[in-house]
């Protein structure tokens, strides 16, 4: 099995073809994230890539490098939505509540100058859920 991921950023479209599962689980994970870290090395500014390689990263349980993809990306394109909901959820297993609520008003805030009501909701009920606890 082959993944196929295609992509489109601002400036353009691209496919990414991600090597299919070989000898288990973990290997399967790395060369993914071999291949997404060479696909990086021609466009290490690609928000779809960093974001990409971030879930690998907290697939395998290294979620300080997903932070820090998570952070450059936002740093870099406050409009890319969808990665304050993993950031946030990140901080939460941090036990860094009051950074991942500031992340999660942050990408409400995003979400809704942005006119996604999907994003703002999901973001909404992580942040109500956070505050209930």
């Amino acid at each position: 099995m082959q993944l196929l991921v295609v992509y489109a950023t601002n400036t353009k479209i691209g496919v990414v073809a991600v090597a299919g599962k070989k000898n288990g689980e973990n290997n399967y994970r790395m060369s993914r994230i071999e291949k997404l870290l060479e696909f990086m090395r021609t466009s290490d500014k690609d928000s779809f890539l960093q974001h990409a390689l971030a879930l690998e990263y907290i697939k395998i349980g290294d979620d300080a490098r997903a932070r820090e993809l998570f952070n450059e990306i936002l740093l870099r394109e406050p409009t890319y939505i969808g990665s304050y909901y993993h950031l946030g959820k990140l901080l939460e297993r941090a036990s860094d509540t009051e950074r991942a609520i500031r992340v999660y008003i942050r990408g409400m805030e995003e979400a809704k100058k942005a006119g996604d009501n999907h994003a703002y909701i999901e973001l909404k009920g992580a942040l109500e859920e956070l505050e209930e606890e």
